[in-house]
């Protein structure tokens, strides 16, 4: 095998907002520098909003993924807390037939497993609270427990607990996702219950920690002094936090390092021959009572940092606050897609596209079905955004299946794939190409989010607009005919009638009516009657040129009104009229004859005449005409009478 050939790696993960999953990220990223590796992470922020059908559209990012394109992944599956969906990346990944490294999950023997022992740690930790701090009483926080590393350490809690001749009490655990949020939920809903303040809440990770640290001095509880609480993962701010957070420190970097070397020497066709355990260590610090760390970061490193995260923050927002607010105002898909690409720059990455399914754009209802075992993204995707080192360029269609609009073709990219969807409806997806924003910063998932909606707006917008004109149309023309109905007319002519006011000019209107209509009706029946009016509507819409416009004005009645008449206007009119009627009925041969009266009034266009009083006129002279025809026909009937 070539080993200078560039390497393909994709990665799944959720939750990208994460420091566990961003330590190992930039683990992992460092091994694709010095490996010059391509990684494609294809990332989600499922099970964050309590919303199955958000979690649906989010999780659907992992359907795009053809892994047989790549030359391995990285599964950070453990970060997944549908169990559905984690298996389901499972299996497309064994089918694929590539190599994988999966973190901490041991079931899949197919798989190089990279593992760092969470339960010797969190049993030392549980140990050093309960022996060394006199603890006993304890409540948890737990992980999800389809997650292996939160089931393992949600067993060691309880073991300690036995071993140390404490009985579990299941009404001191709290059952959460890992999510910072769960822990202010977790001390609100003890506080609820009335029940004993414990000696210690243990939780499963910092980020659930600390919230509940915060939310128990909101209840006037100190840390450590009235209870303490330890946490899990040792990260920055944990132990920068006051008081600096009890914890386990994983060597998360190390792991995903270790990840991104090992998928490259698998690719190259090479046996590593065990999986790797890394080792964690439990970290006593101020918030179980002990004195705080010595890695804990000096003071001026801590405000520089602090200071940069806020100013990063606020720029993050201000940037935020101003795609939301420009897309607002956008009404079409282009002026959406020059609101995004205005944006593009700075996110402070090399290349950015936007990739939409062919059929972002169609309808669909609101009880759609969701089958997530088929895939959510149409056979072909556009890319109507391609910002590339600020020139910008878009990408008629490509497949989905090759996931990129255009293939990396050089070593050492990193790109972020983030799913845009409406509820569970996939829309498509962007990707962020060499920039650190996706892991960044905290405001990504709303800045996906927030792309997401606005799409979703330009297509209703689009099918509200489309459906506008059709109720517009259906009130300017007549159904039967497919030309204007009488407020249509009036709506056209009215204003060309003014024009030929302020231009001094002749205007001539002329009033059609349908003879013999009742006799075919009683005869041949109505449907015949529609039919016999539509071919007549034919013949008056093929007699009108430029600068003339026609109408269905009644049941059998019609009108033609001409911007430019002339003195042998009506007598022109006329003659064709009579001559394309004639043709209709040596085409249609039907049984009875089409027939009109038609009435025409020239005149000049003024203020002081209205154009219902120019319609009455032809109206009036086009039944002269009608009664005309009748006299002669009665006349013609008394002298065969008379004959015989």
């Amino acid at each position: 095998m070539d080993d200078d050939r560039i390497k393909n790696i994709a990665v799944v993960v959720s939750g990208l907002d994460e420091e566990y999953q961003n330590n190992i990220i930039c683990g992992i990223n460092q091994a694709a520098r010095d490996n010059s590796m391509n990684i494609s992470y294809f990332s989600a922020f499922g099970g964050m909003l309590a919303s199955k059908r958000f979690d649906i559209g989010e999780y659907s990012i992992y359907n795009l993924i053809d892994f047989t394109r790549f030359d391995g992944a990285i599964l950070m599956t453990n970060t997944i807390s549908d169990t559905s969906v984690r298996e389901r990346v499972i299996q497309s990944v064994r089918k694929a037939g590539i190599p994988a490294v999966i973190f901490d999950c041991d079931n899949h023997r197919e798989f190089y497993n990279i593992s760092i022992d969470n339960t010797t740690a969190m049993r030392e930790l549980i140990s050093h609270v309960i022996t060394k701090h006199g603890a006993r009483v304890l409540n948890y926080i737990s992980g999800p427990l389809e997650n292996p590393e939160a089931r393992a350490r949600y067993d060691a809690f309880f073991d300690v607990l036995r071993e140390n001749g404490i009985t579990p009490d299941e009404r001191r655990i709290y059952y959460g996702g890992f999510r910072s949020p769960d822990g202010r939920q977790a001390v609100d809903d003890f506080m609820e219950s009335g029940m004993s303040m414990p000696d210690a809440f243990i939780c499963a990770n910092d980020a659930m920690a600390l919230t509940a640290v915060t939310a128990l001095e909101k209840y006037g509880f100190k840390v450590p002094e009235d209870v303490i609480v330890t946490g899990f993962d040792y990260t920055y701010n944990a132990r920068n936090f006051t008081p600096a957070l009890t914890s386990v420190d994983r060597p998360l970097y190390t792991a995903g390092l270790r990840a991104g070397n090992v998928i490259c020497s698998l690719a190259d066709g090479l046996c590593p021959e065990n999986d790797l355990r890394l080792k964690a260590v439990p970290v006593f610090s101020e918030s179980c009572g002990c004195s705080a760390a010595a890695e804990s970061a000096d003071i001026k490193e801590y405000r520089k940092h602090t200071y940069r995260h806020v100013e990063t923050m606020n720029s993050n927002i201000s940037t935020l606050n101003r795609l939301i607010a420009g897309l607002a105002e956008t009404e079409n898909s282009s002026e959406n897609y020059d609101m995004i690409e205005s944006i593009a720059a700075e996110l402070e990455c090399e290349k950015f596209s936007l990739c939409l399914t062919e059929d972002w754009q169609d309808a669909f209802g609101v009880s759609m079905p969701v089958d997530m075992e088929k895939p959510s993204y149409s056979a072909y995707m556009t890319a109507p955004i391609i910002w590339d080192k600020g020139e910008r360029r878009s990408v008629g269609y490509f497949p989905s299946s090759s996931m990129y609009p255009e293939f990396p073709e050089t070593g050492g990219n990193i790109s972020y794939f983030m799913p845009l969807h409406f509820r569970e409806r996939c829309l498509g997806y962007c990707i962020i190409t060499n920039g650190d924003f996706p892991i960044a910063s905290l405001l990504c998932q709303s800045l996906t989010m927030t792309i997401s909606n606005s799409i979703e707006n330009i297509r209703k917008l689009f099918h509200l607009n489309k459906a506008m004109d059709e109720l517009n149309r259906l009130y300017v023309i007549d159904p039967l005919c497919n030309i204007y109905n009488r407020n249509g007319f009036i709506n056209i002519a009215d204003d060309m009638y003014h024009d030929c006011v302020t231009l001094k000019r002749k205007v001539m209107l002329s009033f059609v009516d349908m003879d013999g209509l009742k006799y075919i009706n009683d005869n041949y029946g109505h449907n015949e009657g529609d039919f016999a009016i539509q071919r007549l509507a034919s013949v008056i819409q093929e007699c009108c040129g430029h600068g003339s416009i026609c109408a269905r004005f009644g049941g059998d009645e019609f009108v033609i009104f001409d911007s430019g008449a002339t003195e042998g206007s009506a007598e022109a009119l006329e003659r064709k009229f009579n001559a394309k009627l004639d043709n209709m009925n040596a085409i249609i041969k039907k049984p009875y004859k089409l027939s009109a009266s038609i009435g025409s009034v020239i005149t000049f266009a003024e203020e002081d005449k209205t154009l219902y009083y120019i319609i009455h006129q032809a109206d009036e002279k086009m039944y002269e005409i009608k009664r005309g025809k009748k006299n002669s026909r009665r006349s013609e009937s008394s002298a065969d009478t008379e004959e015989n």
